[in-house]
Order: structure tokens, then C-alpha cells, then sequence
């Protein structure tokens, strides 16, 4: 009996939980789009600014 109860523990400590797996993955995708939109906006910020700017000035010429 005891020889069952040892390899019944052992199979529950094999099992494992992955409950929280998908969690962890769509953080990760998430963190890895985060990264890349910030790598972006660093490189090509300033570029950015300029046709935002440039937009806003013909707007305001357009609309009173």
C-alpha cells in the first residue's frame, strides 16, 4: 500500500498546472508589441512630430 501512495504523489507532482500558461504567453506578445511600438516612436518620432505639425498647420488654415 504504501508503494501505491508514493506513486500516486509522484504522479500528481508530475502533473503539472498550466493553468496560467495562456496568460503568461499573451503577456509576453504583448510586452513584445509594446517594445516594438516604442523602438518606433523613438527612431522615427521626430519624423513623426514634423508631418503631425505640418497636418495640424494645414488645418488650420483651412478652418477658421
Amino acid at each position: 500500500m504504501a508503494l501505491r501512495s508514493k506513486l500516486r504523489a509522484l504522479a500528481t507532482w508530475l502533473e503539472r498546472d498550466d493553468r496560467g500558461q495562456g496568460l503568461a504567453e499573451y503577456a509576453l506578445i504583448l510586452a513584445l508589441i509594446a517594445l516594438v511600438a516604442i523602438s518606433a516612436l523613438v527612431f522615427m518620432g521626430t519624423q513623426l512630430s514634423d508631418e503631425l505639425s505640418q497636418i495640424g498647420s494645414s488645418v488650420d488654415s483651412v478652418i477658421p
